[in-house]
């Protein structure tokens, strides 16, 4: 079988890759197709794979304009290629190619407000599987599952941390704060910390820091006090040092989902909301969303000022982990048993 993987946000290289391996294990030919976005070549390049860029545009104009001149991208590779199916995270671009060659597209999606993708994608799109965390009814199209898509690359199955990472970074105790730039279009009305000046984020990082370091991961490097504290690390090694943090809060639901995912408290700043965030709060207390920096504030002090906060963390981490399924194997197995179906 051949098979095209659109890689859409940096995030969805990770939710691939093991799938990728076991989907070539099993005798599939794979083709990798992304946008020149952040640092999605460099981290396919990571794990060794290579893939296909189109052009990545960012404002809203631009993005406009990009979806007919992606759509005509994607054509002409798919026509070359003669793909059996499409699989993505809910590409528009992948849906759309795979109606004009009459091809399946599955799509798998974990964020509700992306809704203008959605909108754009799911017309064209045969399957959508979500979590039964995911709060929006899609329709007939969708069949839902009991994972996080974040299992498919943290899941201790497929994550093993390396213990000397805090020494190859010459780091002690710490804390996370990911900054974003808010520019996906899942964000077009999101709001987060909202730090309007430098003097600002100096402040919030003086008041976390009388628990930890602060080390910050930013989308930008605007003011001196982020390029000082930015996280420098190669793309490999980034969930080891979520793993060993002490906390991780944020405007980035990926990096505080994948915290959480890890075990470690996790606090997210946004007036947005994610189903999967949600469960991780009220099911298991991973993680919590708040709206405000205050709020986040509050709440990191609760939690760093818990003595076994760490240990209770683990029990809540293996609770989530003994409920889930393994979503690779959920993944693989949907892509074949689909193809397979289409053939009768």
């Amino acid at each position: 079988m051949r098979i095209i993987i659109d890689i859409g946000h940096p995030k969805d290289v990770n939710v691939f890759r093991n799938v990728i391996l076991a989907l070539e294990e099993n005798g599939h030919e794979v083709k990798i197709v992304s946008r020149a976005k952040e640092n999605i070549k460099k981290i396919l390049e990571e794990f060794g794979f290579q893939g296909e860029f189109g052009p990545y545009y960012k404002n809203i104009i631009g993005k406009a304009f990009g979806l007919v001149h992606n759509d005509l991208w994607l054509y002409n590779i798919a026509r070359k290629f003669r793909p059996d199916i499409f699989i993505s995270q809910g590409s528009p671009y992948s849906a759309h190619v795979s109606r004009l060659l009459g091809k399946p597209h599955l799509a798998y999606i974990d964020t509700e407000i992306a809704v203008p993708a959605i909108k754009l994608m799911l017309p064209f799109t045969d399957k959508v599987y979500t979590s039964l965390s995911f709060y929006t009814d899609l329709g007939p199209k969708q069949e839902r599952f009991n994972g996080y898509y974040e299992l498919a690359y943290l899941h201790p199955k497929y994550f093993k941390p390396n213990p000397e990472i805090k020494k190859k970074y010459d780091l002690d105790e710490y804390i996370i704060l990911r900054l974003s730039a808010l520019a996906a279009h899942h964000d077009l009305n999101a709001t987060g910390l909202n730090f309007k000046t430098e003097e600002e984020l100096c402040e919030y990082v003086n008041q976390l820091e009388k628990y930890a370091k602060v080390k910050i991961s930013s989308e930008t490097t605007e003011w001196q006090i982020i390029r000082d504290r930015q996280l420098k690390n190669d793309p490999k090694d980034l969930h080891d040092l979520i793993f060993y943090s002490s906390l991780c809060i944020g405007e980035g639901a990926t990096m505080v989902s994948e915290a959480a995912i890890l075990g470690v408290p996790s606090i997210y700043i946004s007036n947005t909301q994610r189903g999967y965030l949600n469960e991780l709060e009220e099911k298991y207390g991973l993680a919590y969303t708040v709206q405000r920096r205050e709020e986040g504030l509050k709440k990191a002090y609760e939690i760093l000022e818990n003595k076994s906060y760490k240990n209770e963390w683990i029990l809540k981490r293996e609770k989530m982990l003994n409920e889930k399924t393994d979503v690779v194997d959920f993944m693989v197995e949907t892509v074949e048993a689909y193809v397979d179906i289409k053939k009768f």
